[in-house]
């Protein structure tokens, strides 16, 4: 039906989340509708991205400089550390405007299952952050499943020698749910509203 380059654009956009075939033959026939104002900004700005990104060596968040935004913030706390799954997260959070503190970004949760322990995610740099830093608190932002319960058990146990105060996000996310498909505002009242473990 189309040619081979178009085909592979396809195919390529449709890896994305919330991007099936359809929705990304959709997206590429309205860029190619209009290429010099869509396509072709749309390719320079992913080209000069890729060539800039990096991973922040504090906190895990991807940025274009290291450290990111973020943690070089002078005007952010930086005694209170709150610990994300992924940078989705971090983000999700940061949409809210409701958290002025440093962030940790875990790359993922512990899930013996798929054979991910905590050798594998970014337990050991929080740890020792908190014992490096005047960190009076340790928000546990981890997804409402099982596996992010999990984890947030598990840190919450690493934590116990340092002295911090542990903290879980409570009401207004619900059990199963994922931090990056909730609104705004449940996240600025689960923030608000956060418990001790």
């Amino acid at each position: 039906m189309t040619g081979r380059e178009i085909e592979n654009l396809i195919k390529l956009l449709s890896r994305l989340p919330g991007l099936g075939p359809r929705s990304a033959r959709r997206a590429v026939l309205q860029m190619l509708k209009k290429p010099e104002t869509l396509m072709i900004p749309l390719a320079d700005a992913l080209h000069a991205t890729a060539e800039v990104m990096t991973t922040c060596s504090v906190c895990g968040n991807i940025d274009v400089t290291d450290p990111c935004h973020i943690c070089a913030d002078q005007n952010r706390g930086t005694d209170i550390i709150c610990v994300v799954e992924e940078v989705q997260d971090l983000w999700a959070l940061e949409r809210g405007a409701s958290f002025k503190g440093k962030y940790h970004v875990l790359g993922g949760t512990l899930s013996p299952l798929d054979g991910v322990g905590p050798d594998d995610l970014k337990i050991d740099q929080l740890v020792n952050r908190v014992r490096e830093n005047a960190v009076s608190e340790v928000i546990l932002a981890t997804n409402a499943t099982v596996d992010g319960q999990t984890t947030a058990h598990y840190i919450t146990e690493r934590l116990i020698e340092t002295g911090v105060k542990v903290t879980r996000l409570a009401h207004g996310v619900p059990v199963g749910g994922e931090l990056d498909y909730l609104d705004d505002g449940t996240l600025a009242a689960a923030l608000r509203s956060r418990s001790s473990v």
